[in-house]
C-alpha cells in the first residue's frame, strides 16, 4: 500500500480557490498525494458568495473549517485576523498533521498559514511568490516566501526574483498560475460555463448579456490608502452610471478599507441611479471566466485582470496602483483615480475589442505540474540562504 503524501491546502476567499482550484483536482486524483482542504477567512461567509459552498459542490470535501475573520474591514481587524487565524490553523494543522502546508499568494491570512506552520516544523509551500505589486501585499508574499521552503512561481522573472532573496534554484520552480488552467478550460467549453441563469443570482438591473455588449467592475480597496477608497470608488461609479452600458459589478473583498467602497456603491444604489448594472458577490470560477471572456471591458483592480484577462485577451483598465509592479500583458490600460481617465480609457477598450492571447502567466498545465513536483520532492524542512 503506498503511503500518501498528506498536502494541506489553505483556501481563503473566492480569488484563491480560482488561483488554485486546478492543482486541488490534480493533487485530489494523484495515486501518491492525499489532499487535506482547509477553508477559512472570508471563504466561509454568505457576505463575501460563501466560496465554500462552491467547493463543496466542485466535489472537495472539506478536512477544516475556520471562521476568523473579525468585523470592521479596517487596518485593526486584518492585524486581528492574521492573529486569530494563527492560532486557529495551529489547531487544524495539529488535528491533520499534514507532511506539507500549500499557500496562495499574498494575503495577510497567507502570512498566518506560513507562520503557524514554519512554527510546526511543517515545510511550506508558496504558490505565486516572487510578484511585485506593494502595498501591504508585497510585503506579505516577500515574507511568505522567506517562511517557505519550496515555491511555484507563476513567471520566469519571478523564479528570478525569489532566487535573488537567497533561496535555492532547486527549490524554486516555475509552474505558471493554475488559474490559465481554468481559462483554457473555458476556452475550450465556453458555451458549457456560460452563468445562464445569471440574472437569478444577486440584484439589480436585468439585462440580456450579448456578448461584447456588457462591463465587468471588480474594484478591491487599496490597503495602504484605506481611507480614500469611499473617493476612489466614487470616479468609478460616476464613470458607470455616465456610460450606461449594461455592467456586472462584483462585490469588493474583505481587505481594510472595504467598507467604504461598500458605502458608496450603496448611496449610489439607493439613489436609484445605477439602473443598468447587476450586482454580484461570486460565481463559480469557470463560470465568471466566461462571463468576463464575453464582456467589452473590466474595470477595477483586480489581479484578475492582469492574470486571466491577459491570457484571455480581454481589454482590461486597472485603475490606481494596487497591481503596480505587475507584469503586464498587452490587454491592460492603466489610469488613475480620475473620472475622466477611467472613462476615455474604458471607450479606448470597447473600440479596440478583443487582445492577442498573452502567455505571460501559463500555458494551461499548471495544476498538473504542481502535484508531480510535489509528489516527487525531498521533503526538508531546512533553510538557510542560498550565499
Amino acid at each position: 500500500m503506498i503511503n500518501k503524501r498528506k498536502i494541506a491546502v489553505v483556501v481563503t476567499n473566492r480569488a484563491s480557490y480560482a488561483r488554485i482550484k486546478t492543482a486541488l483536482q490534480a493533487i485530489q486524483k494523484h495515486p501518491r498525494l492525499k489532499l487535506q482542504l482547509i477553508v477559512a477567512a472570508s471563504a466561509l461567509l454568505q457576505k463575501f458568495g460563501s466560496v465554500v459552498d462552491v467547493i463543496v459542490k466542485d466535489g472537495f470535501k472539506v478536512s477544516e473549517q475556520i471562521y476568523s475573520v473579525l468585523e470592521g474591514e479596517n487596518v485593526v481587524t486584518m492585524s486581528k485576523t492574521t492573529g486569530l487565524s494563527i492560532l486557529e490553523l495551529s489547531t487544524a494543522f495539529a488535528n491533520l498533521k499534514p507532511d506539507l502546508v500549500l499557500t496562495v499568494a499574498d494575503r495577510y491570512e497567507t502570512l498566518a498559514t506560513a507562520v503557524a506552520a514554519s512554527y510546526m516544523n511543517i515545510p511550506v509551500i508558496h504558490v505565486q511568490g516572487g510578484e511585485i505589486t506593494g502595498s501591504i501585499d508585497e510585503k506579505v508574499r516577500h515574507a511568505v516566501t522567506k517562511l517557505a521552503i519550496y515555491h511555484f512561481t507563476a513567471t520566469q522573472k519571478a523564479k528570478q526574483r525569489v532566487i535573488k532573496m537567497g533561496e535555492f534554484s532547486r527549490n524554486v520552480f516555475m509552474t505558471g498560475c493554475p488559474s490559465i488552467d481554468l481559462a483554457l478550460e473555458v476556452i475550450k467549453h465556453q458555451k458549457k460555463y456560460f452563468p445562464v441563469s445569471i440574472m437569478r443570482r444577486g440584484v439589480g438591473a436585468t439585462f440580456d448579456p450579448k456578448p461584447g455588449r456588457y462591463l465587468m467592475v471588480l474594484q478591491h480597496p487599496v490597503t495602504t490608502q484605506e481611507k480614500e477608497g469611499f473617493k476612489h470608488i466614487q470616479h468609478t461609479l460616476d464613470v458607470i452610471e455616465g456610460l450606461k452600458l449594461p455592467t456586472f459589478w462584483f462585490w469588493p473583498n474583505v481587505d481594510a478599507g472595504s467598507d467604504l467602497i461598500s458605502k458608496g456603491i450603496r448611496m449610489y444604489r439607493e439613489q436609484g441611479r445605477l439602473a443598468h448594472v447587476h450586482f454580484l458577490r461570486n460565481l463559480p470560477p469557470e463560470e465568471f471566466l466566461s462571463l468576463a471572456i464575453h464582456s467589452a471591458c473590466i474595470i477595477g483592480n483586480s489581479s484578475m485582470a492582469v492574470r486571466e484577462a491577459s491570457f484571455l485577451g480581454i481589454p482590461a483598465v486597472n485603475i490606481g496602483n494596487r497591481q503596480t509592479g505587475r507584469e503586464f500583458g498587452r490587454n491592460v490600460l492603466h489610469v488613475p483615480h480620475d473620472a475622466r481617465a477611467i472613462q476615455k480609457a474604458v471607450q479606448r477598450q470597447i473600440k479596440h475589442g478583443p487582445y492577442r492571447r498573452d502567455d505571460l502567466y501559463g500555458r494551461g498545465n499548471a495544476g498538473k505540474k504542481i502535484a508531480n513536483i510535489l509528489a516527487a520532492i525531498l521533503i526538508t524542512n531546512e533553510k538557510q540562504l542560498s550565499y
